[in-house]
């Protein structure tokens, strides 16, 4: 199978959303339900960041309130700073009677994170693929804080949303520090980070989900061919 980078990734992201006309959200709900697909007990614990990785977890959330799996969601960082499609997830979670915990700082993310190690689920969407440099402040303390089982292969799981939180997806290495998954639920391609040996650790079972991204967006030489005729 054919892997890519971030930055092939992120234009095909973006030929499908912005020239294609596919929304970003309803790749997101995609997303969050191809995750949802790999839980299977609740309660379940979800980690969510501000950026679309945050909104995917959103998704799960909702179909975890709604399935009567209990979710318990930390939310690291402000509801204001979370992206447009991100906001939504998040702001439909909330009417449907959805609870969370806000944390802002270092000590109350280690406390969250640390008390979801009952939870026999945990869903990592912290950070997605758009990490660069060494993790520092806040998402270190999450990852540092993240909740493992005392023997392998007792509670909890952790399902990780398109890549494991500190995973460089480019080059397989952790950027300092990674969340260790049990299953990777990875979105429409493997990226090329994953090919490296060194990455398996971190990533578990990997499932490649198709979420609509038509593949024609990854191909420059069809993508050209179609805005062509397009154009005429």
């Amino acid at each position: 199978m054919t892997s890519y980078t971030v930055e092939q990734v992120r234009e095909a992201d973006r030929r499908c959303i912005e020239e294609l006309g596919i929304p970003g959200a309803v790749l997101m709900n995609n997303a969050g339900c191809a995750v949802f697909r790999e839980i299977h007990r609740g309660p379940v614990g979800i980690v969510c960041g501000k950026g679309n990785n945050g909104g995917d977890g959103f998704v799960v959330a909702r179909l975890a309130l709604l399935a009567g799996l209990r979710p318990q969601v930390v939310l690291v960082g402000e509801p204001s700073s979370l992206t447009a499609d991100a906001r939504v997830f998040f702001e439909i979670y909330k009417r449907l009677g959805g609870k969370l915990r806000i944390v802002g700082t270092e000590s109350e993310a280690t406390t969250a994170v640390s008390n979801l190690k009952s939870c026999p689920t945990l869903v990592d969407a912290l950070l997605g693929t758009g990490i660069e440099g060494e993790v520092r402040g806040i998402a270190r303390a999450v990852i540092e804080a993240w909740p493992y089982p005392r023997r392998w292969g007792t509670e909890p799981r952790c399902v990780a949303v398109d890549v494991p939180s500190g995973l460089n997806a480019d080059t397989g290495e952790p950027c300092g520090c990674s969340i260790r998954a049990d299953v990777t639920v990875t979105f429409q391609c493997k990226k090329r980070g994953f090919d490296n040996p060194a990455a398996r650790r971190f990533l578990g079972k990997l499932v490649i989900a198709d979420i609509g991204i038509p593949d024609i967006c990854f191909d420059d030489g069809r993508w050209t061919a179609l805005k062509r005729t397009i154009s005429e």
